[in-house]
């Protein structure tokens, strides 16, 4: 079995979650559609974000979800692109995790990240 290369996260609103992943990253988009944005964020691997399905989504019922992601960012940089990205500020770290700062964006636009940076 090959190494899983395709990572898909659902949005409500692409293109601020495009920008916020294109900061995070650093990187541009392989291509940018009104559905689709892929990232090619190690070669041959695709992180992607998608909005399809979004029109079907009931903002009455709750849904959450975690990406967990290792960026090489000082975690003053990360801060950085989180308020670039005009979410509330970051909750503190778990205790029991120092390493991880957890984001709670202010919409679900953009979905729960935790980084960890290395």
């Amino acid at each position: 079995m090959t190494a899983p290369n395709l990572f898909i996260v659902y949005v409500t609103d692409i293109e601020r979650a495009t920008n916020f992943y294109r900061d995070l990253f650093e990187i541009e988009p392989v291509m940018i559609t009104p559905r689709y944005v892929p990232f090619e964020v190690a070669p041959g691997v695709i992180f992607a974000l998608s909005n399809r399905g979004g029109e079907q989504v009931d903002p009455k019922t709750p849904r959450s979800f975690v990406v967990g992601l290792m960026v090489p960012r000082t975690e003053a940089a990360v801060d950085d692109v989180l308020l670039a990205s005009a979410a509330p500020p970051a909750p503190p770290a778990p205790p029991d995790d120092p390493a991880a700062t957890p984001f709670v964006p202010a919409a679900p636009a953009v979905p729960v990240v935790l980084t960890s940076v290395i």
